[in-house]
């Protein structure tokens, strides 16, 4: 037997409840700060890449050993694969990956 016909609001609030989806706003928050960290992942790596890259061509002119560039390009290069990480929605492994390419640039600082 059929029930009562129903609002609109009123079915698509059942159907979403068969699905699985209750409608809690707190889905909406979680895909939210998904979505900001995918972002903030993606922004910063590309931004320590580039800081990198910049790093590595003014010390290509100086009188520096070939050890400093080419470690400012190794380091940018991770944050840059840390960068596409972080858009495909791997932050974790991202953030990780931007803590080592900041390191390996630490490391051609100390060279210099």
């Amino acid at each position: 037997m059929a029930g009562p016909p129903q609002s609109g609001a009123a079915a698509g609030a059942a159907a979403g409840a068969a699905a699985g989806n209750d409608g809690d706003p707190r889905d909406d928050d979680v895909h939210e700060d998904a979505r900001r960290a995918r972002w903030t992942a993606t922004a910063t790596g590309f931004l320590l890449a580039l800081t990198g890259l910049a790093a590595a061509v003014t010390r290509l002119g100086g009188g520096v050993s070939a050890a400093v560039p080419a470690a400012y390009a190794v380091g940018s290069a991770v944050c840059a694969a840390a960068g596409t990480l972080g858009l495909r929605g791997r932050t974790r492994r991202a953030l990780w990956l931007m803590i080592l390419g900041v390191m390996v640039m630490a490391l051609g600082d100390q060279f210099d």
